[in-house]
């Protein structure tokens, strides 16, 4: 016959098994929706990322746009500016030189292809005082 102490012993393990069984679903339930939580954060912490990061990628834009510095509007013609880079006699690669761009802008401002961006039709107007 067993004894009562072994009895007893088994009994209360088995007990504490149960009571142990349903802590740790509690627990396991709760990790996993932490779990879960944690992801989503650091998808949004990436996400939130990326967008600064493309932020700051962005040009900053003055508050009037396309608007010179000295206040005076730079008229552009390619057809002007291929007369004034004749009249000095220089070629596309040094009157680029003068204007800080290379000899192709010239060739494709002249053609018609392209248009200078602001900072270049200031160069521009500049370089055309020269004259």
């Amino acid at each position: 016959m067993p004894n009562l102490s072994s009895i007893l012993k088994s009994e209360i393990s088995r007990i504490a098994r149960r009571e142990l069984r349903d802590e740790v679903a509690t627990l396991r339930k709760s990790v996993s929706q932490h779990r879960t939580a944690l992801a989503t954060a650091k998808k949004v912490i990436a996400d939130l990322q990326r967008r600064m990061r493309a932020l700051e990628r962005k040009p900053k834009v003055s508050a009037v746009a396309g608007e010179p510095k000295d206040g005076r509007k730079h008229r552009y013609s390619a057809q002007r500016l291929a007369a004034h880079r004749a009249k000095i006699g220089l070629s596309a690669k040094d009157y680029g030189r003068l204007i800080g761009v290379s000899g192709l802008s010239i060739y494709k401002w002249e053609a018609g292809g392209t248009r200078p961006r602001q900072k270049q039709l200031e160069a521009l107007a500049t370089v055309r005082g020269i004259s």
